[in-house]
Parts: C-alpha cells; sequence; structure tokens
C-alpha cells in the first residue's frame, strides 16, 4: 500500500488516486498517519465515516481517530441536537485544538456548519483537581455561565447539583458524572458515579470542564445576541419569540442555526485544525455539498415566513460550498473517488461466497487459498463469529491460524490466517501479496451491527416508579383503609420535628402517618385512580371489607396450594445440556447479553434441565433481546431430541421469526417448518406431516398450531410470543398441548391477568429492563392533525437516511391517504401494507421495504407485533386516540431500534375535545418516554382496568375495596400459613408489625435530601426491609449520596434497625423514652420464659409490667445509647424460639 502519499505534496496540490473499496480506503488512510500532522478525512456522507472510524484503527491500532458527529436535525430545524452529540461535538473541537487527533473523519455536511470561535472553547474551559481550593459558590456561578443546568438529580451531560459539600456534576465530553467532595473549600476528592444508580463508581485525579453548549449562555453572550439580532433581521425584535426567550435567558429548542448571532464571527473547523494540516475527500464530496446547500436552500424558503422565528440566511450559518472549495485549495489533499478504473496498489476478490446447499461448501474459498501466491487472511466480526468460523472451516478441513492483529500477520509468515476485527469488505494487496477476506465475500450479507457499549439499568429503577406517589393518588393504610396521599409535612410533637405523611379520608377527615411506619402503607391499584372507594375513619368499614378480602384471600390460597401441588408432583421432562455445543450457539449472537436478559436465559435454562414442567413469563421491553431468549430455550430442547412450537399473533412476525429461527440454527442439522398464510397447502401437508412423524424439530405458526388436528411426535417446549395478543380461549386450546410440556410466554406489556399472576407466583416472573446497545429513548408529542408537522417530521427523517411508520387503521381509506401523502412529500417514496392485501403482495412490500426501496411505509396497526427495521426511526400514527395503551407502546416500539434519536408522533383530530380516558393514556406513554416502561406500563393498565380474576370468580370485587397490592400480601400470607399446616388468622390478616418509638426526631432532613419524591423512596425502602443487610445496603447509599449522616437520619437508621431485630422475638412495641423504655410482646412469644426470669432477677432495674411487657428504668440521654439498651435486652433473651405459626 502506497504509504506516505503527501511526501511530494505541497499546499495546494492535489493527487488523484484509482477507485478504492470499504476496507482498502481505510488502510491506505491508515498509511498517511504523521505525527503533528493531523489528517481530516471529509467523506461524502455520514455512515462512510462512522465506518472508517471502525475500520482505520485495524490498521494503526495506536491511532488516535476522531468523528466529528453530526448535529442529526434539518437544517433551521426546531429540535435541538441530543446532549450527547453536543457532548462529543465539543470534546472533539478541543481534541483538535490540543493537537490530540491523528485522524479527523467530517461529513462534508458536517464540516459546512459554522462553528464557535476558537477563542469561546478556549477560554470557557477548565481543570478542576484533587486538593484544589475551590469555592462551592463561584464554581456554582461558573458553571452557570459556562451554561450548565442546576438540577436535583444529574442525568445527562451538561448538568449540575449542589447539596452541601457534596457537587455533582456531568461534564460535556465525559462518559460519565463525577461527584465531587469538598472538606471545607479543597476538593477533598473526585469520584465517577453511576447515573441509573446514582451510587459511586472510582476516584479520578481530574476532571475537565468544557462549556455545555456550543454558544455562551452569560450576561455578555445574551447581550451580543440582542444586539446582533436587532441589527441582522427585519422587523420588530419584540413579536419574535426567540428573541423573548433568549432575553430571558431561556434556551429554545433549535437555537444552534442562531450560533452567528452570539458572536461577532464565526469559525469554521479549519480554523481549529490550524495550517499544518492534510486533507483526503471520500468519495463525491463537492456533490454532496452541492447537494446539501440545495437542501438547506429549500429549508430557508419553505420556514422563512414565520415571524415568531426569522431565520438568518443561509450564508451566515453555513459555509457556501464554493467558500470551502477555496478553504480546502490551501492544504495537500488526496483525492479518493467512488468509482472508475480500480487504484493499481489493489485487486478485487473473486466470488467466495460459502455454498451452504453443496457438498464442500467451502469450494470457491477452498480453490482460492490453494490458487493464490501470497498469503490470505480472514477477517471475521467479532470474538464470537470468530470461534464461529473457526469450528465450521476445521469441519470442512480449512486450518487458519488465529492473529491477535493485522500486523501480527503482515509480520508473520502464517500461509491461512484468522483475525476478529470490523471490516465490512476484504481486498488483495499484489504488492505485498497478501488478501483480505471478510464475512462479507463469505456470506454475501453485510456484516451484523457493530457491538456497542451498554449500560445497566437497575431493576430497581421499574420498581421504583412504582414507590412514587404523586400528591392526590389513593392509597391503603393496613389498619385505617384507604385515603388520598397529601404530601409530606414536618411536625413537632414536642420531641423535635418529625416528618408524616399525610392522608386525607371520606369527609375530609386526616390522618398523620410517621415516616417510621411506611411500610404499612401501599398504593392502591385497581381501577381509575379517581374513584377510589375512601374510608370512613373509624368506622368498622374497613376491617369488614379486610375480613371478606381475608376469606377470600384464604380459599384462593387454597386453590393455589392444589394447583402447585398438582404442578409439583407432574413429572416434567429435565433436559441434559451440553456446554460446548450451548456456547457455539450463544456466539453467534451478534450483540453483549444485557444483565437482565443473561438473568433471564439463565432462569429459563435453570427451569428446562429442572425436572419441573416450566411456566416462566419473560417480560421484556420492545426490541430488548426477548427473541434470543427464546432460541437459547429452543435450542436446548431441541439438543435435548424433543420438538419446539413456537406461536406468533401474525404472519408476518411468524416470516420474522422463521428468518431468525433459520439464521440462528444454520449450522445446526434442525429441520424448521413455518405454519402460516403465507406457505401453500401442500407446504403445510408437508410441515404437518413432518411434526406427526417427527422429522421437524421447530415448527413457527400463527392461531392454525393451536387446532385439534395438529399432532407432535414428541412436544417438548411451547414458546408463545407477544402473548398479550392471544384470547383466553386459545390459551385454553394451548394448555391441552401442554399438560407436561415447558412453556415460555414473551411479551413486552403484559395483560393485567397475565402480570397478576405473575406477582402473585402462579408462575415465574424474569424482566428485562436494561436497553441493549446505545438507545435513545423516543420522544414523543402528541398533536392535532397538521400537514406541516408530517412534512417536517419525514423530512427529518430522510435527512438521515432513515424510514418512517405512518399508521392510517382504515383500509378503506388508505389511498385517499397515500394521495394526500404524495402531494405533501413528493420526495418520497411510499408503500402501502395491510392485512387485507394478498399474502404474496405483502410479503414483497415488507422485504422491499426492509430493503430500504421504500422510506414510508403507509400501514394498518398489521406492523404493531415484532417487525424490526432499525433503519425506521419516525413514527405518526393517525388517530392515536382510538388506541389502548398496550397498543400504543407496541406501535411505538417499532421505532428506535437503534442508536438514533427516534421519534413519535401521535396525531388527534382534537387535543382538547378527548375522552377522559383516551387522554389519561396519551398522557400516560408520553410520561413513559423513558426505556424499559412496558412493564410499567402494565403495572398502569392493571390500575386503569384492574386484574380481573385469576382463579375464582369474583375475587375482584374484594381486591377493588382494599386494593390490589394489600390483596397480594394477603394472599402470600395465607399461602404462607396454609403451606405451615396452619389456618390463617382472618381478624389480623397480617402478621405482627413492631412500632418502634426512641421519642427523638427520625427522618431525613430536607437541607440533606431536599427531594421529596427520593425521601418517601428512601422512608418506603426502609419500611420495607427484612433483614438487617439491607438496612446496611440503604445506609450506604444514603451516606454515598448525600454525605454524612445527620442525628435525625441516624436515629432514623436506628429505628428501622430495632424494628427488624425486634420481628422475630414477638416485640409488638418499643417505647423509649429518656427515663424509661416499656417492651410490648404478642400473646405467647417465641422466647424462653426461664430467660426473661433469669433475665429480671439479674438485673434490677428491669421489671415486669403485666403480662406482656418489660419495663426498664435507666436514664439514657441519646436516642442511639436507648436503641443500644433495647438491642442488649433482646440479645439477652436468646434466640427466639422456631415456631411453625410464622410461616
Amino acid at each position: 500500500m502506497s504509504a506516505a502519499l503527501f511526501a511530494s505534496l505541497r499546499p495546494g496540490q492535489k493527487h488523484r488516486l484509482g477507485a478504492l473499496g470499504p476496507g482498502a480506503d481505510a488502510r491506505l488512510l491508515a498509511a498517511q498517519i504523521e505525527p503533528g500532522l493531523p489528517l481530516l478525512v471529509l467523506t461524502a456522507d455520514a455512515q462512510a465515516a462512522q465506518r472508517l472510524k471502525e475500520e482505520i484503527p485495524v490498521f494503526a491500532p495506536a491511532a488516535r481517530v476522531l468523528l466529528l458527529p453530526d448535529w442529526e436535525t434539518l437544517p433551521y430545524d426546531h429540535f435541538s441536537p441530543h446532549a450527547d452529540l453536543v457532548s462529543e461535538r465539543l470534546a472533539t473541537l478541543w481534541q483538535i485544538r490540543q493537537g490530540q487527533a491523528d485522524i479527523i473523519l467530517a461529513p462534508v455536511s458536517t464540516a459546512m456548519t459554522r462553528l464557535a470561535p476558537v477563542s469561546f472553547l478556549a477560554g470557557r474551559t477548565f481543570m478542576l483537581s484533587q486538593g484544589q481550593k475551590l469555592n462551592a459558590d463561584a464554581l456554582r456561578a461558573d458553571l452557570a455561565l459556562a451554561g450548565y443546568t442546576h438540577v436535583t438529580q444529574v442525568y445527562s451531560p451538561g448538568e449540575f447539583s449542589v447539596r452541601g459539600g457534596l457537587i455533582d456534576l456531568f461534564p460535556t465530553g465525559s462518559a460519565l458524572p463525577y461527584r465531587i467532595d469538598l472538606f471545607d473549600d479543597e476538593i477533598d476528592n473526585l469520584r465517577t458515579f453511576d447515573v441509573d444508580t446514582q451510587r459511586t463508581l472510582y476516584p479520578v485525579k481530574d476532571v475537565r470542564l468544557l462549556p455545555a453548549r456550543e454558544f455562551p449562555t452569560d450576561e455578555s453572550g445574551v447581550t451580543t445576541f440582542r444586539q446582533q439580532f436587532r441589527e441582522r433581521m427585519e422587523g420588530d425584535p419584540s413579536r419574535a419569540q426567540i428573541y423573548k426567550d433568549v432575553s430571558s435567558q431561556c434556551w429554545p429548542a433549535g437555537i444552534e442555526y442562531y450560533l452567528p448571532l452570539f458572536f461577532s464571527e464565526t469559525a469554521t473547523l479549519f480554523d481549529y485544525l490550524g495550517e499544518h494540516a492534510r486533507l483526503a475527500l471520500h468519495h463525491d464530496v463537492l456533490a454532496a455539498a452541492e447537494g446539501f446547500w440545495q437542501e438547506i436552500g429549500s429549508r430557508y424558503t419553505l420556514l422563512r415566513g414565520d415571524p415568531a422565528r426569522p431565520l438568518l440566511p443561509p450564508g451566515e450559518v453555513f459555509i457556501y460550498p464554493d467558500a470551502l472549495m477555496a478553504a480546502l485549495k490551501t492544504y495537500p489533499r488526496l483525492e479518493l473517488p467512488a468509482d472508475g478504473e480500480a487504484d493499481a496498489s489493489v485487486a478485487a476478490l473473486p466470488a467466495l461466497a460459502v455454498d451452504r446447499r453443496a457438498d464442500d461448501p467451502l469450494a470457491a474459498l477452498r480453490q482460492f487459498v490453494a490458487g493464490f501466491a501470497g498469503r490470505a487472511l480472514i477477517v471475521a466480526e467479532s470474538l464470537g463469529r470468530r470461534e464461529t468460523l473457526q469450528h465450521f472451516l476445521a469441519e470442512h478441513g480449512l486450518r487458519p491460524q488465529p492473529v491477535a492483529d493485522f500486523a501480527g500477520f503482515v509480520d508473520g509468515q502464517t500461509p491461512l490466517a484468522l483475525l476478529a476485527a470490523p471490516l465490512s469488505a476484504g481486498f488483495i494487496d499484489p504488492a505485498a501479496q497478501l488478501a483480505v477476506i471478510t464475512e462479507s465475500e463469505l456470506y454475501q450479507h453485510s456484516p451484523r451491527l457493530r457491538r456497542r457499549q451498554r449500560s445497566r439499568a437497575s431493576q430497581d429503577a421499574m420498581l421504583k416508579d412504582l414507590a412514587e406517589v404523586k400528591i392526590g393518588d389513593p392509597v391503603v393504610h393496613e389498619t385505617h383503609g384507604i385515603g388520598r396521599y397529601q404530601g409530606l409535612v414536618s411536625m413537632d410533637l414536642g420531641e423535635g420535628e418529625s416528618e408524616m405523611m399525610m392522608l386525607e379520608y371520606a369527609d375530609q377527615a386526616r390522618l398523620y402517618v410517621p415516616v417510621s411506619q411506611l411500610h404499612l402503607i401501599s398504593r392502591w391499584a385497581g381501577g381509575a385512580q379517581e374513584n377510589a372507594p375512601l374510608t370512613k375513619l373509624g368506622s368498622p368499614q374497613w376491617d369488614k371489607a379486610k375480613q371478606r378480602a381475608a376469606e377470600k384471600a384464604r380459599d384462593t390460597a387454597a386453590e393455589l396450594l392444589n394447583l402447585y401441588a398438582q404442578r409439583a408432583a407432574r413429572e416434567g421432562h429435565a433436559f441434559a445440556l451440553s456446554e460446548d455445543d450451548y456456547a457455539a450457539f450463544a456466539d453467534g449472537f451478534a450483540f453483549d447479553e444485557t444483565p437482565d436478559q443473561q438473568a433471564a436465559i439463565d432462569a429459563v435454562i435453570a427451569d428446562m434441565t429442572s425436572g419441573k414442567p416450566m411456566d416462566r413469563l419473560v417480560c421484556g421491553d420492545v426490541g430488548f433481546g426477548k427473541t434470543e431468549v427464546a432460541l437459547r430455550a429452543a435450542f436446548v430442547a431441541v439438543l435435548g431430541g424433543k420438538q419446539v412450537a413456537v406461536l406468533a399473533p401474525t404472519t408476518l412476525l411468524t416470516e420474522q421469526h422463521f428468518q431468525n429461527f433459520a439464521d440462528r440454527f444454520a449450522d445446526w442439522p434442525v429441520k424448521i417448518a413455518e405454519l402460516s398464510r403465507f406457505k401453500s397447502g401442500k407446504e403445510l401437508k408437508a410441515a404437518m406431516a413432518g411434526l406427526a412423524d417427527g422429522s421437524v424439530d421447530i415448527v413457527i405458526g400463527t392461531h392454525r398450531l393451536t387446532q385439534p388436528d395438529v399432532e407432535f411426535a414428541r412436544l417438548g417446549l411451547v414458546i408463545i410470543d407477544e402473548e398479550h395478543r392471544f384470547g383466553v380461549r386459545q390459551k385454553e386450546q394451548l394448555k391441552r398441548l401442554r399438560a407436561n410440556v415447558d412453556v415460555l410466554t414473551l411479551t413486552a406489556t403484559p395483560i393485567p391477568r397475565t402480570l397478576a399472576m405473575s406477582l402473585e407466583g402462579l408462575r415465574d416472573f424474569s424482566v428485562i429492563a436494561t436497553a441493549p446497545q446505545k438507545r435513545l429513548a423516543i420522544k414523543t408529542f402528541v398533536s392535532k392533525f397538521s400537514d406541516g408537522i408530517i412534512r417536517e417530521a419525514v423530512l427529518r427523517e430522510l435527512k438521515r437516511g432513515g424510514q418512517c411508520y405512518f399508521l392510517h387503521n382504515e383500509v378503506e381509506t388508505i389511498e385517499n391517504r397515500r394521495q394526500k401523502l404524495e402531494e405533501i412529500l413528493p420526495e418520497a417514496r411510499i408503500a402501502v401494507a395491510h392485512g387485507q392485501m394478498p399474502e404474496r403482495e405483502l410479503e414483497r412490500v415488507m422485504r422491499d421495504f426492509v430493503a430500504q426501496r421504500y422510506n414510508i411505509l403507509l400501514c394498518s396497526t398489521i406492523i404493531e407485533t415484532g417487525i424490526d427495521v432499525p433503519t425506521a426511526n419516525t413514527i405518526i400514527m393517525s388517530r392515536a386516540d382510538k388506541f389502548g395503551l398496550a397498543q400504543l407502546h407496541q406501535l411505538r416500539g417499532r421505532v428506535g431500534r437503534s442508536h438514533h434519536q427516534a421519534y413519535a408522533y401521535l396525531m388527534v383530530p382534537d387535543v382538547e375535545g378527548l375522552t377522559k380516558q383516551a387522554q389519561q393514556r396519551l398522557e400516560a406513554i408520553q410520561q413513559m418516554e423513558e426505556l424499559g416502561s412496558g412493564f410499567y406500563l402494565a403495572m398502569h393498565d392493571l390500575e386503569i382496568r384492574g386484574a380481573g380474576e385469576v382463579l375464582g370468580e369474583n375475587q375482584s370485587g374484594n381486591m377493588l375495596e382494599v386494593g390490589f397490592q394489600l390483596y397480594n400480601e394477603m394472599l402470600n400470607e395465607a399461602v404462607k400459613a396454609l403451606k405451615a399446616g396452619k389456618e390463617p388468622d382472618l381478624l389480623s390478616p397480617l402478621s405482627v408489625t413492631t412500632d418502634i418509638n426512641l421519642h427523638a426526631p427520625a427522618l431525613l432532613p430536607d437541607d440533606y435530601c431536599g427531594d421529596v419524591h427520593l425521601r418517601l423512596s428512601f422512608y418506603k425502602k426502609l419500611a420495607t426491609a427484612k433483614t438487617p443487610d439491607q438496612i446496611d445496603g440503604l445506609l450506604e447509599e444514603i451516606v454515598d449520596r448525600f454525605g454524612k449522616l445527620p442525628p435525625q437520619a441516624q436515629t432514623l437508621i436506628d429505628v428501622h434497625r430495632l424494628r427488624v431485630l425486634s420481628q422475630p422475638y414477638g416485640v409488638v412495641k418499643v417505647d423509649a423514652a429518656p427515663g424509661v423504655i416499656n417492651i410490648t410482646f404478642k400473646p405467647q412469644p417465641p422466647i424462653d420464659p426461664m430467660r426473661i426470669i433469669e433475665l429480671i432477677q439479674k438485673n434490677k432495674h428491669i421489671k415486669l409490667a403485666g403480662n406482656e411487657k418489660l419495663r426498664i428504668e435507666r436514664e439514657l440521654k441519646e436516642p442511639k445509647d436507648r436503641a443500644q439498651l433495647v438491642r442488649d435486652i433482646l440479645r439477652g433473651l436468646g434466640q427466639p424460639l422456631a415456631q411453625p405459626a410464622l410461616g
């Protein structure tokens, strides 16, 4: 490969090469690296830049390769770029300026956008290091000047939060946020922390702080903006909304396209590069620049008429193509054309595709390697694929030697080597006699998506939402009934401040609950929030309702136990697992498993290898990798010699599953059949015969599989996908199949009944809550139907090379809608898909859409289930008010399956005129923008609709009276008691809870933890903790996040430690005043009476007061000493006796 091509080029000269394919171009660019002379590669599109960023390090592992990302918005857009992109751009510009880059990649459209002057970035960047003096107020002012926003909890770049001596900060351009611990006015330590859990990770020495925005947000910036705005814009500035917003220091979306107004002059990418740089133009950069300029012009004419948002002329925000060319001419440059004659330094590979059906699948490859004079390197995409390939090649007599990197191959002598690296195409280097062959040549398909780092979202975050009660929500107090939560209030009851939860009952009666007793409170769920039946305080109505529910719970528990017993008595098939085969199969998965996904897979395999029949529900959001769980389960079953039936609700989904299964099982001797409308009668007959005689291993089908005429020879596993789409009747037919088979159910939004069954422990339950790869939450808008919004939404998507779904759920009028869309969007290629089309036609349209021959799919809800098109990232739903919550969530989940920002537009005829329920649904879906919210939505649904019946006929009535959570607890208690062979106690349905009063304030003070929701969530977690370890864990988390405990918080922890310790002793109440302590036990506590007598004889200050009470007289001022004394006394009573009664 021609190395230093620039050596002979002076500034202003160019050298044009022949055409180079992917892979070869990356190698050529990697060879041009020279220290101190950065190389800027301008590409014609963003995809090429992304590819080169992955491929150049293969040939130059030590090179610092930077990509200047695009804003990913349209010119003059009303959206601001994602915070992560701004952060990456600023970090990249800073590194270029500091000379920390060897190769800089930029799409030409990005290079044409004007940037902030170099002095802006240099003047606003500062460092913080350990041991440095720091004034917190000054830092807060500096951060505000640099455009950082002050928040209560830090989530994304450009945010900070100050809590006493702790400062949390997420600098722009950093991968993780930092927590700064101040000792007086000195930085004591700097640590990174995790955004999801807010727990600290590891210490660092120093932090680099870049400005949070690409423009100044301080007073002087605003003044410059106002002055320039008045000079450059026509009309009255006070009528322009953007002028008013910036004047009040509020940054509207899309402000980036007004960047030049913040500075007296702007810079270009070349100003950051300096004059010693060199350039490479990758493919037809000039044509791309001209095309982009035309697009800017058309956007300008489209949007310039709005007086609220006057626009700057294109030449001020972007660089003219001519000016760009003039700037390029001052540098030495290489041109890499896209087509034309091939470059002399490389030769093309012959056809080497693997033919799976031939006797020797690798004939073409074998022939090439044998006839090639030099050495060959086979490149796999990942380590997992490398293993699979090595195995596959070895089976057919080719034994390549694995090498660690490309340099190792070039310097070595190996005739045939194997390497794992992200190359998208191969080439031959005739001069060095080397051939590079990638999977694209072997398998004739584009490589799979590359792995990206994924962050772990904690399971906890999902359930945390259930604890976040809003003011006005109904809650259940175990002894007083259902009331509405009215907030946290501080009260002084003569012993210092303490925090109370205020509840309002029927007839405006109020109840104050100390925060240490939050374990008595749960959210009321079982119907619409406003219809919650509030209890009258002090009336016997609540006790009666509780008793009725408890009796019902007892009967249900008996039925449940009966069912458990039947399930446990039935012998399932215990599959044997061959570790090697399983590992080889698992390697075929192109991504890293997320922690939750791995847990779900492990649980499923454990279920299958145990001798009990499996009944597991895997609940994971759309696109979170449930299919992989199913594939692994199917593999284990087939390996164990059983048949697998996969059930999907729609034909399109069966088609997609069939493709997935066929791809993954391609290397294994497994026969897969499909039963669906896409198959001819003859094919269906053959498949059914194969099932009956056992020659078909896996069958994938729709409801057709549940018909009585489908016979299985040795069915071992049933997988039900998108379970919420099947009716009760079809599920009953399935039960016929599944007397003793393993059942795996997958769903994103479980229907309330299923969820209730899982929560009640009728079936096993795994949740996958971690988003795979770097996925951004979907931005969701509800708006009135308008052509302008549709046009803008579609154009934003097409600009970044994506595709859109347009959902129109009336087949009769779908053609009219198509004509209207063609009028608004002449540049779009529109395809139509709905369920009443002939199968072949539908299949063709869907395949064309996936292959990107169309960029808008106008369709009915047929797309709802499981179609996976990563390039489609915008969905527009017309008449969104007509859909249910689960359906909206499923439909929205069709987009956002890659690392781009996805958008969902819910169009309604009139936002004001919606029904109450439709409004609630649309609000809920807008709030649930977060990833992984499917499970949460199901919980919401459970609350909007109630759970329905699990076993008995009328349980839901009783459930409504006491609320879902409390009913659930009662049911669990009843099951526990019956298991232990006892009759459940119907009068106090829940077992003893311990009341502790240390006569001192026990709370998290407002100035220590300011956020009410956080406090509530900690109070609730502490109140429900069951073991000392759980309390220690919470204590660590609180200290980690908020600093040293104040005395009130210490007392709160002591109260809960005591509660956990005294519960097993049957203690009902501890009342520890400074002079006298009373400990009250329940009747017949589980304690040896002799120990009590010994205790009283030995200690003069301890007396028996009545049958169940110990009275200790001792003067102790400090609450922690009183707590310690109670602990010592309880420990002095020995271990509590084991009682069968305590279940």
